[in-house]
């Protein structure tokens, strides 16, 4: 199994912070957001790599950033820091387009686990990655939200009594549910050709929502929930609210 880090967006919400460092290694109690989550990684036994995509103008932020969190970590694990060449808000791939660029590039033929890097949350991966390769299916991160108003604002989906996704549907006007998509994703290495078909039928290179509202009217998809605290880190008072959170 790889995992996949997409960490190549520009944050223009949280200028001035990410004006010249990416979101991703913004500091939440004590040490950056990258941190958290690529902790939850090495806890899983079967992960054999972990690529980091990001863009042109932050690669050198996280090379620096793989070398200080290489030099601490006490497990041997291959991170590798893909540059997809973006350079801009404008020229970006969207992060599908940069889930496709990192299969294509690293030839990847593994199940992928794949994580966006703003995705702060305090429970292992340990229980979603079991019934992922149990299931040998897509598996989707969900979340409860308790509240229809902020699940509007996410991906919201519904699902069946076997946790089969059965709706999808990319900030609704009025959401069926208040389970929202999470940016954690598995996919088993059968799934990984269909990026470039999505690519080829599809407008939207950005949000991995839509791949999967696209996916699963054409295959079985499935649905983890993800309990504890969660925080996407969109804006300085989700930011602010997740060094109180964890600190």
């Amino acid at each position: 199994m790889r995992a996949l880090l997409l960490s190549a967006g520009y944050a223009t919400r949280l200028y001035p912070l990410t004006l010249n460092q990416p979101k991703a290694l913004l500091t939440v109690a004590g040490q950056p957001i990258m941190n958290h989550i690529t902790d939850k990684l090495l806890e899983l036994p079967g992960l054999d790599e972990i690529y980091v995509v990001t863009n042109h103008k932050f690669y050198t932020h996280f090379v620096e950033w793989k070398e200080r969190y290489l030099g601490k970590s006490t497990r041997k694990l291959v991170v590798e820091i893909l540059d997809d060449g973006s350079t801009t808000e404008h020229n970006r791939l969207g992060a599908i387009g940069d889930i496709q660029f990192a299969i294509e590039s690293k030839k990847i033929e593994d199940d992928l686990l794949v994580l966006a890097s703003d995705n702060l949350f305090s429970s292992s991966l340990l229980s979603f990655v079991d019934e992922a390769k149990t299931k040998n299916k897509p598996l989707v991160g969900i979340y409860n939200l308790k509240d229809k108003r902020l699940a509007s604002k996410y991906g919201v989906v519904n699902f069946d009594e076997n946790r089969k996704l059965t709706y999808f549907e990319e900030k609704p006007e009025n959401p069926q549910t208040t389970w929202v998509a999470m940016a954690l994703y598995f996919f088993p290495k059968t799934i990984l050709t269909a990026f470039k078909t999505y690519l080829k039928e599809q407008q939207n290179t950005d949000q991995p929502g839509r791949f999967i509202q696209w996916l699963y009217t054409k295959q079985d998809v499935y649905v983890w929930e993800i309990s504890g605290l969660w925080f996407d880190i969109g804006s300085k008072e989700v930011l602010e609210a997740a060094n109180q959170a964890f600190g």
